[in-house]
Order: structure tokens, then sequence, then C-alpha cells
């Protein structure tokens, strides 16, 4: 049996793949690279000095038609239970566009949904 293909795969363009650090967490090892704004009246990086590293704003965005999409070129949301399955088959009338992902749930619903589908 053939993989199933979206009908159209626009490319996914991530205008930036680095993550961005926290001001001088390079420095020093007490400081985690996790992002955090700087707040310091007096801070070059939040008065965005030359040569300073790049802070997070709107420009990094992606763009709406691929955004929260998976590498597949399919759009993901989550089935709960059998029910929701159901739902979704009706409201989804692009069927060639989204995939249904099971929800972190027991055994015992995993299988019920398996079963519906």
């Amino acid at each position: 049996m053939a993989a199933l293909r979206p009908l159209v795969k626009p490319k996914i363009i991530k205008k930036r793949t680095k993550k961005f650090i926290w001001h001088q967490s390079d420095r020093y090892v007490k400081i985690k690279c996790n992002w955090r704004k700087p707040r310091g009246i007096d801070n070059r990086l939040r008065r965005r000095f030359k040569g300073q590293i790049l802070m997070p704003n709107t420009g990094y965005g992606s763009n709406k038609k691929t955004k929260h999409m998976l590498l597949s070129g399919f759009q993901k949301f989550l089935v709960h239970n059998s029910r929701s399955l159901i739902f979704s088959q009706c409201i989804l009338r692009e069927p060639q566009s989204h995939c249904g992902k099971s929800s972190p749930a027991g055994h015992q619903s995993h299988q019920s949904q398996c079963q519906d589908a």
C-alpha cells in the first residue's frame, strides 16, 4: 500500500533555525541559555546596540500556510476519543491536508480509537 501524500506540499521556510540565547549566558556558567528579555535601563542588548546578539521579534514568525506543518506536509490535530475522531472527519473538508494524532491517553482508549479509525 502506498503512503498517503498531501494534496499540496509547500516548501517550509524557517527564517531562523538557531535558538535565541540569554544575554551573557555564554560568559557565565550559572546563567542558562534559555531566552529571557533584557529589562535593565543600561542594557546594551535591550537598547539594540550594534554587534550584540539578536533578539526575537515578530519578523521571525513562520508563514501562516506552513505554520505547525509537519515535514510530511500534513497539518496535525489531536484525537482524544472516538467521538472526536468522527467529529473531525465531518468537519474536515480537505482530508488530503490534515492527519490525526492519537492523544496521550490510556491503552484501552487508544485501542478503541484504532478500531474506529
